[in-house]
Order: structure tokens, then sequence, then C-alpha cells
């Protein structure tokens, strides 16, 4: 493996599953690169200020950032522990007020009771989730009745024409394979919405039970 290929692998496993150092450069780096896609994802929630709100994959924290000056109790679940860490030094003071509550755990097994909050939000993970159908039934288990789970991904075709992507393990899906398995899974796509974002198409896909 050339110094390139050996760069572009790294840079690859850290999106997926931040750690250290470098972990911590990532970090900060989403929040600069998907700040467009997070702020219209926790904007698609529609909240008003009531509710008990999750980010799944919270990776830099923008997502707990934004949901914390709209809800009124906050949820993050993320599998890196540097990114924990990370949020914990930058949300003391919620985390003390009991505003926000941060577990480690995947989307697969999310860490959290049944029908234990109403809004949920997800940017940029279901590319390193094996079983999406296990996932999403786990959104599904967690969102209380008359909730709302917004998913954001990138666009699949223009993803695809990334060699560090394909190459490097990110599981790359149709979009109606994604809307699919959120339907069977208890969450049908009632809007979907399409921008761009980084060079990108990206997409919102707004489910309600």
């Amino acid at each position: 493996m050339g110094l390139r290929e050996s760069f572009q692998a790294g840079l690859a496993r850290q999106l997926g599953h931040p750690s250290g150092l470098r972990g911590r450069v990532v970090g900060a780096m989403l929040n600069r690169r998907n700040r467009a896609a997070v702020v219209k994802a926790v904007a698609a929630l529609e909240l008003s200020g009531t509710e008990t709100a999750l980010d799944i994959g919270f990776g830099g924290g923008l997502g707990l950032e934004l949901l914390l000056r709209d809800a009124a109790a906050v949820h993050g679940v993320d599998i890196s522990q540097t990114m924990l860490a990370r949020a914990r030094g930058g949300f003391g003071k919620e985390i003390v007020a009991g505003r926000l509550q941060l577990h480690e755990g995947s989307m697969t097994a999310l860490p959290l009771g049944d029908n234990a909050v109403e809004a949920i939000v997800s940017t940029n993970t279901i590319y390193f989730v094996d079983d999406l159908g296990a996932a999403f039934s786990e959104v599904a288990r967690v969102l209380a009745p008359g909730g709302r789970f917004v998913l954001g991904i990138a666009d699949p075709d223009l993803m695809g024409r990334s060699k560090m992507l394909t190459d490097n393990g990110f599981r790359i899906r149709p979009v109606d394979e994604v809307e699919t398995a959120l339907s069977t899974a208890g969450l049908p796509v009632t809007r979907h919405e399409t921008f761009g974002h980084s060079g990108l198409g990206f997409h919102l896909l707004i489910a309600e039970p």
C-alpha cells in the first residue's frame, strides 16, 4: 500500500470511529465540514422546546449543541470514546445541569429505554452500519409515538465515485433502499429533502412512525 492509500485508509477509519489525537482533529473537522447538513437536519425536527431529543453518532458535537438550544433534554450516543470525552469536556455545564446525557453505544444497540425520546437525528452514520434493519428497529424502539426521526446521508451516486470511500469499507446504499428499510422498521418517510453540500448532494429523510 502506497503512502496515499495508507493515508486514505487511515482517514476512512477515523471517520467511522474517531480515536486518539487524530480522532479529536477529525471531530473538529466534521463540525466544520458537516455544519450545513447538521443544521438542516436538526431544523427538520421542528422542535418546540418540550422534547427529549437524541443525536446518534454525534461525532464532533455540533448536533448536540444545536439540540440543546431547542430541546428540553438531550441524549447523545456515540461508539467513540474519544468523541465522548470531547463532548464531556465541551458540555460540562449541560451535563451537570441534567440537560445532556452521553452514552457509549451503537446504532444497532441503543442504550436507552423504549419510547425514551420524541426526536432523533443522525447524520452521516449509516455508512458504518452493517445491519440497517437492526439499526432502524432500534431507532423505532426508542422513539416515542408521534415522534420524528431525521436521517441525513450524502448522495450515494456521488459517494460511489470516491475510491477512498469504496475501497475502505463504507456501506453506500441507494436512497430507495434506505427508505424501504426505514418503512420496514415502522419508520415511513413522510418527507424527503435534498440540497447541495460540500460538493455532494445531500438527502434528509424525515420519518414519523
